[in-house]
């Protein structure tokens, strides 16, 4: 068999973005997680709350899932990156995973308008989520092969950003011709295509099949064009595993930049998550936005997001990521206060006449800042985490990685559920992510910029 040239490997390694991304784009924040929120805040109305009341409910109970899967994603990362390393291989677990991600996603087609099997769907939604972020595990463990330490930043950068396009161009092809708006039609004035029934609202829960299906389409060259290497396939068991998880652990005792840096990542991606996942739900609930008007502004998201991405994978190459993620986390930090302080009524505190559109317009703002800030973070935390991985466990380093951005992944949503309850509203139940971003600064000191790898 003819040896897959390094190009052919990156460029796969890169599929898998554009193949996973819109579980992301499509599910988690700009069509199925505001659609369910909807449907959610309808049954709660339906039972005799009022409308702040019954939004407030609907976004604690899209709190709960989250925190749910974020825990169960917690408790599995290390172990599966440690089982992985002693086992040496990692495309059946990516292949395993997968399997999740398209049967998760394609139930998602079942999640009927009047709210009556919404539990049964967060089960799937969950179910295809925790497959996905799994996968990711093993993925970013095989960015150290891909290049050396000047390149991976680069690479990294160029994969988010190739991602994004993919889901910008899923996004507008669901609005196009699947989506309805309040009249039956699309975006585009069509009725859904495949003859799906509007009033049914089946275009836009046709999301589902619509994200696996593009998935197991676009996963095709990650597994034509990657592969496991085969000097490192080894035999191992789960004590193994469990010994060298352990053994990792202890480590970070002696390695103050590591430990800092997964615990500072920990806190700014956990937030970071959150906003990911409480976009689409606020601008749901708090602005009243309808599903197009919501995919119109996952569009100018996700654009902004490609495009700060590759700009920021240029300035990780010139300048190291660790000043690429300091000014990520400033910038987002002003976003959630500025998401905070508004809503139909006023920004900031200043009244606005009725009918403005000055809490549309902020708030575009804000997701061109959340989706270009959110890619370039993303991506030099990858980079940064390649300076720290040992060579001779990178599946289990980043198993840790994962821990570290999962660890406290029901963190977010726990706290904006609990804040959510406390306060009666959907805005100002998102106030705590404000909090882990500034933990999340706060840990960076500690960071050396050019990571502590155990060489």
């Amino acid at each position: 068999m003819a040896e897959i040239s390094k190009r052919k490997r990156i460029w796969g390694w890169w599929f898998f973005d554009w193949a996973t991304q819109p579980y992301h784009s499509l599910l988690v924040t700009f069509v199925f997680g505001p659609y369910f929120a909807g449907v959610a805040a309808g049954y709660f109305a339906g039972t005799g709350l009022d409308s702040e009341a019954a939004a407030a409910r609907a976004q604690t109970v899209w709190a709960n899932c989250l925190t749910i899967t974020g825990l169960i994603i917690a408790f599995g990362a290390p172990l599966l990156g440690a089982m992985a390393d002693v086992s040496g291989r990692r495309i059946p677990w990516i292949f395993g995973f997968s399997v999740m991600y398209v049967v998760g996603s394609a139930a998602l087609w079942y999640t009927l308008p009047d709210g009556s099997n919404m539990w049964l769907m967060l089960s799937a939604f969950g179910l295809g989520f925790v497959g996905a972020e799994y996968a990711l595990i093993f993925i970013n463990s095989q960015l150290p092969d891909l290049g050396d330490d000047k390149e991976v930043g680069e690479i990294s950068g160029s994969g988010f950003a190739f991602g994004y396009f993919g889901g910008l161009i899923s996004l507008a092809i669901m609005l196009l011709l699947f989506v309805e708006q309040a009249n039956g039609k699309t975006l585009i004035g069509l009725d859904p295509a495949f003859g799906l029934n509007a009033a049914q609202q089946q275009g836009t829960r046709f999301v589902g099949p619509f994200t696996a299906g593009w998935f197991i389409l676009f996963m095709v060259p990650y597994f034509l064009w990657v592969r496991d290497e085969s000097s490192s396939k080894k035999q191992g068991s789960i004590r193994d595993a469990l010994g060298l998880l352990a053994h990792s652990i202890s480590n970070l005792r002696h390695r103050l930049s590591l430990a800092s840096y997964l615990g500072s990542s920990m806190f700014y991606r956990d937030a970071l998550n959150g906003l990911y996942s409480f976009g689409g739900v606020y601008a749901r609930l708090v602005l009243e936005w309808d599903l197009i008007k919501i995919g119109v502004f996952g569009i100018v998201s996700v654009l902004a997001a490609a495009a700060f991405s590759w700009v920021g994978g240029k300035l990780d190459k010139k300048n190291g990521p660790k000043p690429v993620i300091l000014v990520s986390i400033w910038v987002l930090i002003l976003v959630c206060v500025t998401i905070v302080s508004m809503d139909r009524t006023q920004v900031f505190g200043i009244a606005l006449p009725e009918g403005s559109g000055l809490p549309d317009l902020v708030f575009f703002a804000c997701g061109i800042l959340i989706g270009g800030m959110g890619g370039i973070l993303q991506s030099a935390s990858r980079s940064m985490m390649v300076r720290h991985t040992d060579p001779k466990a990178p599946v289990e380093s980043f198993g840790l990685y994962g821990l570290s951005g999962r660890a406290t992944a029901f963190a977010a949503p726990l706290l904006i559920g609990i804040a959510t309850t406390a306060t009666g509203s959907a805005r100002l139940g998102v106030s705590p992510i404000i909090l882990l971003f500034i933990l999340g600064l706060f840990l960076m000191r500690w960071v050396k910029p050019e990571g502590d790898q155990s060489r």
